[in-house]
């Protein structure tokens, strides 16, 4: 019994003094590139590295163990760290990496679990620094409830820790009840309510830019950016993440190619999540995707910016289309655009090939100065009451005009960010038109650009001005755009 208790003993010592001594220059070499100083490089150092390079390949046994290894490290140092089965992979190193004041910017396509992993950092922050609060904006305010503010409160439940926060929807704020530290939520679009922010205890130390191409330039982040953090102490935290817009000319694409000190650049897609995560329909669609539009799969899931320019339509084709094969449409979708003057009143009739993305704009109507009976009959002259009409809902009275003269006619569903996302789900399919009977629809859509910065620069906006074809493709297809929340 002595004898094996001291050999157990000398083995414990033995292993002791080995994970304590120093590694190879090999191992020492890859722990330098981890950031691990030489003081602390030691082959303890060098199984934790092993564990952790494990876990950044989903190995679910060395993710378990390297969140053993790191709550221990939070339990001895009293600070709270992230569980790391709450982490995609793409984010374990970043993770570990990230630190006061520097901009960090998260780029990627959908399901890529940027906006997942800034809600959850977010969180992290807060916990650990008790003067800090915190703002998150968008540029709409009426778009945030069901986005950001639900995605930070969804980290919150995932992490178990919502009885030590209080969430309240007027105003949208969320609460730490041991500190009383906020997360503020703000739309750029009421500059006002930004500057008023002033916390009952601390500063504003994050702020957090949600749909960063969506702002109306630098100039519009730096506006907001010196608003917010005006006040900030020697610590504070700059998150920016954005889908990358096609064109490659859209200056949030060209703000992250600049790599300017103190900026780090996050690149992240749908490959890196666990694929239950995302569940069966999301991946799905994304294999059919890249089979049928292989450019739009690049931009939309890969989060490659593949367009030339400014153009926000590159997927369009002039091509014929016969009697004979508008013969076999089987399913014809129409849609209005109203209009007087000098805007015009614009019905397209056009066919969407679910199974090959193709949408194919084959008839329309563009007419000033024409009231509602005159427009009604044009419809009514060509049969084409056979389908539904989905027109604009603005002017619920042509509607009803529309019904009492015999068309199938219905109000078009509008909502927040109803136009960001219809243009960007025809952007995802090929449009084909005929411009010999469509050649008004073929003009707006090959000349539509995004709009532009004081500096000539594109950004994500849409002008209201020559889309009054692509509006009225828009209300026709608005059934077909199922609208389905992914972690971001």
């Amino acid at each position: 019994m002595h004898a094996n208790a001291r050999r157990a003993k000398t083995l414990a010592e033995l292993a002791k003094a080995i994970a304590n001594g120093t590694p190879s220059a090999k191992n020492s070499e890859a722990l330098a590139k981890l950031g691990v100083p030489e003081d602390e490089q030691t082959n303890a150092a060098v199984v934790a590295a092993a564990v952790f390079h494990q876990a950044a390949t989903g190995n679910i046994p060395a993710v378990e163990k390297w969140q053993q290894l790191t709550e221990d490290s939070a339990h001895d140092s009293g600070r709270y760290y992230l569980p790391a089965v709450q982490i995609g992979k793409a984010f374990v190193d970043i993770n570990r990496q990230i630190e006061p004041n520097k901009e960090y910017i998260f780029k990627g396509g959908r399901g890529s679990l940027k906006s997942s992993f800034i809600g959850f950092k977010i969180v992290e922050i807060i916990k650990n620094y008790p003067d800090i609060n915190g703002c998150v904006v968008r540029k709409v305010s009426n778009t945030i409830k069901d986005s950001v503010y639900a995605q930070i409160k969804w980290c919150i439940l995932q992490l178990g820790l919502e009885e030590e926060f209080d969430f309240k929807v007027s105003p949208l704020e969320i609460t730490y009840k041991k500190t009383g530290q906020k997360i503020y939520f703000r739309g750029a679009d009421d500059p006002a309510k930004l500057k008023s922010i002033k916390p009952e205890r601390g500063y504003i130390g994050f702020l957090w830019l949600e749909e960063a191409d969506q702002f109306s330039g630098e100039e519009e982040q730096r506006n907001i950016q010196q608003s917010v953090l005006r006040g900030a102490g020697d610590v504070f935290f700059l998150f920016k993440s954005f889908n990358p817009p096609k064109s490659k000319t859209n200056f949030m694409n060209r703000y992250v190619a600049q790599r300017k000190a103190n900026m780090v650049v996050h690149t992240s897609n749908y490959l890196d999540s666990p694929a239950e995560w995302l569940g069966e329909f999301f991946l799905a669609e994304a294999a059919h995707l890249a089979e049928a539009n292989p450019s739009a799969y690049e931009n939309e899931y890969m989060g490659m910016a593949n367009g030339a320019g400014g153009l926000v339509f590159e997927n369009v084709i002039d091509e014929e289309i016969t009697d004979e094969q508008i013969a076999t449409f089987d399913r014809i979708y129409q849609g209005v655009d109203w209009g007087w003057y000098p805007d015009p009143y614009v019905f397209v009739r056009l066919y969407y090939d679910k199974a090959r993305e193709t949408i194919y704009i084959f008839d329309e109507h563009r007419v000033n100065k024409q009231l509602n009976s005159a427009t009604a009959a044009w419809i009514l002259d060509k049969g084409y009451n056979d389908y539904l009409v989905v027109c604009d809902s603005q002017e619920l009275k042509s509607i009803n005009d529309y019904m009492g003269l015999g068309i199938k006619a219905q109000a078009a569903v509008k909502g927040p960010g109803s136009v960001e996302y219809g243009i960007k789900w025809l952007n995802g399919r090929k449009i084909v038109i005929d411009s010999h009977r469509c050649p008004y629809a073929y003009k707006e859509f090959t000349e539509y650009e995004y709009e532009k910065d004081k500096d000539g620069n594109d950004i994500t906006g849409y002008p209201d001005a020559n889309n009054h074809a692509i509006d009225a493709t828009r209300y026709a297809l608005e059934r077909c755009m199922a609208r389905r929340e992914n972690r971001a």
